[in-house]
């Protein structure tokens, strides 16, 4: 018995001496593998393969705190859009188009427009249709039409949002979840739909905001002079209180 106890004793110490060497070849091992499927997965994901992300509506920007986020609905309009994004350019601040597939097959360069200047993209379906009632295989299939229109007219654009019209969910919000959109709500409408004055919209801009708000207005859809207007006047305003502009969060 003391001989075998002897006998092992050296053999552990042994093992005990090689097991460095072991575990640094298995920690290169592991990253490999890691960084192996972490560049598959970027593969899979830029050839349009969405990764799946959380399917609840945000309302709060990323950061959180005094930020603020701008999202403009319904574009993009040939009229509207090119002169919203002048302004958002001369102030420098960026924003998020949520996009009618309809209009952009009409105005595809305005899509490009928006993502050389660094906005981001959300589809608002392919033609504003009411969601509530629908299936998800239909709710799908219209989304999935709306990131092909739109990828064609941007290829290789990031779609990072959904927005449902009239923000009728239904079962849209698991759907655009599973198709890598994070669903997008908001915490401040103006209701620029009905256009109420220049002045009346920066009223409700500057004293609607609140710290981490999604904000709710459009560029397309009908005329939205004055919300163009509004929105050059309202953000001097805004970053004269404090305010920095972020993009809506993204979980």
């Amino acid at each position: 018995m003391t001989s075998r106890t002897t006998d092992r004793t050296p053999r552990s110490r042994s093992r005990s001496s090689r097991r460095p060497g072991r575990l640094r070849r298995l920690r290169r091992l592991t990253t490999s593998v890691l960084l192996s499927a972490g560049l598959c997965l970027g593969t899979l994901t830029a050839a349009g393969s969405a990764q799946a992300v959380d399917g609840t509506v945000v309302t709060s920007t990323q950061s959180g705190g005094r930020t603020v986020s701008f999202t403009f609905d319904d574009g993009p309009d040939p009229t509207h859009t090119p002169r919203m994004l002048e302004v958002l350019r001369k102030h420098g601040v960026k924003a998020t188009f949520c996009l009618w597939g309809d209009h952009v097959r009409q105005y595809p360069h305005l899509v490009r427009s928006i993502v050389a200047d660094g906005h981001r993209l959300c589809n608002h379906t392919m033609s504003h249709q009411d969601l509530g009632g629908w299936s998800q295989q239909q709710i799908r299939q219209n989304l999935e039409q709306t990131n092909a229109v739109i990828r064609q007219a941007a290829p290789g654009a990031q779609i990072t949002y959904f927005r449902a019209p009239y923000g009728s969910w239904g079962q849209s919000p698991q759907v655009a979840a599973s198709l890598g959109m994070q669903p997008l709500g908001w915490r401040l409408a103006i209701n620029d739909w009905e256009p109420p004055g220049t002045s009346e919209l920066v009223r409700r801009i500057v004293q609607g905001v609140t710290p981490g708000a999604v904000v709710l207005m459009h560029d397309g859809g009908g005329d939205r002079s004055q919300t163009v207007s509004a929105v050059d006047q309202a953000i001097p305003q805004l970053k004269s209180q404090g305010y920095t502009f972020d993009q809506p969060a993204v979980r």
